[in-house]
């Protein structure tokens, strides 16, 4: 049995080492070969990954924030061989981790891999790329991008929230045409947000109906309205019940077809994804995971 652990070194507030020598000493008596990978830039967790499909390791442990979980998510995806993966949350948000119930300690996190508990979960494809999350359109969306890691360490997932606020009450809309399933959706939108999970920019009630493994986009389209409108939305996107809104498309959807007259970008998993237009789909029960019991 082997395992390979992927390290994100600036995750988890200089205490990811020792977090990678907690996981080694819990998998010592299960595996024969640990080895322990260090990211240095973009694209090192990605390449880890598919090197351990391509050297059938049993197992890889993915450390740091959504970012480094969706690069090892890239690289097991559509692989012939793909291990089982195991999440230890270090980032500001931890979308994937939170919809999945792994706890948000690291040490209790590292405790779950002693139970072997696995659970088969989908995932998105985008054009080419991969996703474990979300994928969000429009100004709102990009908002995200202006961050700083410096109010992502004071606010967490605050901090997205309050951008993306300032640019819900500017108003700002952009045309789109979103093919799906069941038909067409043309118009104008502040928000587009197709989750695969319940947990979305640390809001873990925004598409509450979303399982793991349910094969289906839940899409919500938010139409141009009013500001005061646009304020009035806010309660039930916390709450959960933006399905229920009169100025809220809800589409249940396995695949989603997107394009616009204008190059709009793509945020995935709360990163800078690509211009449009793009095709997304669900693969099913694509990875098993470590989740609790």
């Amino acid at each position: 049995m082997k395992a390979m652990i992927i390290l994100n070194p600036s995750s988890g507030k200089e205490k990811a080492a020792d977090y990678a020598e907690k996981i080694e000493e819990t998998l010592r008596d299960r595996y024969d070969k640990i080895d322990i990978l260090r990211t240095e830039k973009e694209g090192d967790a990605a390449a880890f990954a598919t090197e351990a499909c391509i050297s059938l390791y049993d197992t890889v442990i993915a450390m740091g924030g959504d970012g480094t979980i969706n690069e090892a998510i890239n690289g097991l995806a559509e692989q012939n061989h793909r291990p089982a993966l195991g999440i230890i949350p270090l980032g500001t948000v931890n979308d994937f981790a939170r919809a999945l119930n792994i706890p948000l300690d690291p040490y209790e996190a590292i405790d779950i891999l002693k139970e072997q508990n696995l659970r088969s979960v989908d995932i998105g494809k985008i054009n080419d790329h991969y996703f474990a999350n979300v994928i969000a359109l429009g100004s709102i969306a990009e908002a995200s991008y202006n961050v700083s890691p410096e109010l992502k360490t004071r606010f967490g997932s605050l901090a997205y929230f309050m951008e993306g606020a300032k640019s819900f009450l500017k108003g700002e809309a952009i045309d789109l045409v979103v093919e799906h399933e069941g038909g067409k959706w043309e118009g104008h939108t502040f928000l587009l947000l197709a989750a695969l999970t319940n947990s979305v920019g640390g809001f873990e009630s925004l598409a509450p109906e979303a399982k793991l493994n349910d094969g289906t986009l839940h899409t919500f389209i938010i139409k141009k309205v009013s500001v005061p409108k646009i304020a009035s939305l806010v309660p039930s996107l916390i709450k959960g019940e933006l399905e229920e809104s009169e100025d809220v498309e809800y589409i249940r959807t396995s695949y989603l077809n997107i394009t616009s007259d204008k190059a709009h970008v793509v945020n995935i998993d709360g990163e800078e994804g690509e211009p449009l237009p793009f095709k997304a789909k669900v693969l099913p029960g694509h990875l098993d995971i470590f989740v609790p019991f």
